[in-house]
């Protein structure tokens, strides 16, 4: 596909500010067409639309029912499922849908794109579309600088095969099996003790190794369109498995553990009742997503003030609040209903200088620079950011904007645990950020007074703590 590049890079470099939409027309004039996008959807309902995207392409025209299946015996979909879709064209109507639109807006030729309601037809290299994205975002005018109540939290699942998911899930996610020593689970890192996290600058690792960055916490992940510092994972599912096979994380063999789960009476029986087949890793990260997006802080001071309740904030919060929303500047990225606006930015945060010189992190940063295809990784002496993801210049030592959604819980602080205590996050900002080569303009000195200081920090602590959901720990097979 002649435009792939160029939808791969549009993606990278708008991130959230962009969505794209795929819709299908199967040309009636070529053989296969309808059953490869019937392909295509039943690999999108297993996690892999975009795998199975590319091979189409890629193999085009060998598009027939026995190649589509070897491709999605190669993408380890499961063939039951896949082969039933393929031959019930369980997805026949949503693509009708999508012909009949195609009809109505005069298209009969692929590819076709809208933006904004422009067309632009034909393989076009990624300027053409670049500079009417440009013109869009630039017509948007300013950014989304508001706060925002968050929606209380999803009532439990009617559906008794959904709860079990969950429950599958959660002893997922405290069995320790997930890792290859079997030393460490999810709740290793993520610990609810803790706020979902491990109170550490640098995240818990396997034996002999050292982790590089600080651990998010999960709570309200759910809400969360990129995922990881770097916003590697574009699914929570993808974030789930990451650390699973990660070297310097969990460290365990995927092949192996599906058979290793499989000797466990009370998961066999459990996949076969929530998935109907057996356990595949997809499925494990599934269940373990689903446990994870239960896992919500609401009902903070702030989302009660949002809603209208005036006595919900002190006066000391109050002025932090306004501090929040103007002089301090914390709006411009931490807004919406989760405090974050998913972006990324390099805002001079310094090395961790407790970690830095150790040859263990060291060697994991090389080893994430090298099979991230960072050209000479061999000399890279500090975090990247998510230029290790774009490979663009101007995302060199940013990360993403995380949630402050519980932010007493949840320190150290940064994307290498460098600040011990809201204090010294404060007084970094408050300083205009730290010296970087290409640092956000939206950093600049705050001039903060000594109660402005602890106005904000009130507000940060006290009002952006709600009620967490609370677990009880499962007992793991």
């Amino acid at each position: 596909m002649g435009v792939g590049p160029a939808v791969k890079k549009i993606l990278q470099t708008y991130g959230n500010n962009v969505r794209l939409v795929i819709k299908n027309l199967p040309y009636k004039y070529r053989d296969f067409s309808f059953i490869a996008a019937e392909a295509s959807l039943a690999a999108r309902d297993q996690g892999k639309f975009w795998e199975m995207h590319w091979l189409l392409h890629e193999h085009s025209p060998r598009l027939d029912r026995e190649s589509l299946i070897k491709y999605a015996e190669q993408l380890k979909l499961d063939l039951k499922r896949f082969k039933r879709d393929l031959d019930k064209m369980a997805h026949l109507n949503e693509i009708k849908r999508d012909l009949a639109l195609a009809k109505k807006l005069d298209l009969y030729n692929t590819p076709a794109f809208f933006i904004n309601g422009i067309k632009l037809l034909g393989n076009r290299p990624f300027e053409s579309f670049k500079q009417v994205i440009d013109a869009e975002l630039e017509k948007k005018g300013q950014r989304k600088t508001r706060l925002e109540p968050l929606p209380p939290p999803p009532p439990a699942p009617k559906d008794p095969i959904e709860r079990e998911k969950i429950e599958l899930g959660k002893k997922l996610f405290f069995d320790r099996r997930l890792s290859g020593d079997g030393t460490m689970s999810c709740a290793t890192c993520h610990n609810p003790e803790t706020g979902f996290t491990d109170a550490l600058a640098i995240s818990l690792s396997y034996p002999t190794t050292r982790h590089w960055r600080n651990t998010p916490t999960i709570i309200n992940v759910r809400y969360g369109k990129h995922f990881f510092w770097d916003g590697r994972a574009a699914t929570l599912e993808e974030q789930a498995l990451f650390p699973i096979m990660s070297a310097f994380e969990m460290n365990q063999n995927l092949d192996f553990l599906e058979e290793e789960l499989k000797e466990i009476p009370a998961y066999r029986d459990a996949f076969s009742r929530v998935f109907g087949g057996e356990i595949t890793r997809e499925r494990v990260v599934s269940a373990i997503s689903a446990f994870e997006r239960t896992i919500v802080s609401y009902d903070s001071p702030l989302d009660r003030y949002l809603k209208g309740d005036r006595n919900a904030l002190t006066s000391e919060e109050l002025m932090g609040l306004k501090l929040f929303e103007g002089k301090a500047r914390c709006i411009l990225c931490h807004n919406g209903p989760n405090l974050t606006d998913e972006m990324f930015y390099n805002i001079g945060v310094p090395e961790n200088p407790s970690v830095q010189d150790d040859p263990r992190v060291a060697a994991t940063r090389r080893f994430v620079a090298k099979v991230s295809g960072f050209e000479n990784f061999e000399r890279i002496t500090e975090d990247p950011g998510r230029y290790i993801v774009t490979k663009d210049e101007k995302d060199w030592k940013a990360f993403k904007t995380p949630s402050l959604r519980e932010i007493a819980l949840t320190a150290p602080y940064m994307h290498n645990g460098v600040f011990k205590t809201l204090d010294e996050v404060i007084e970094f900002f408050n300083r205009g950020g730290g010296d970087s080569k290409n640092k956000t303009r939206l950093i600049r000195p705050l001039n903060l007074t000594g109660e402005e200081k602890r106005a904000l920090k009130a507000f940060l602590e006290r009002s952006l703590s709600g009620k967490i959901t609370k677990i009880k720990i499962p007992e793991v097979p």
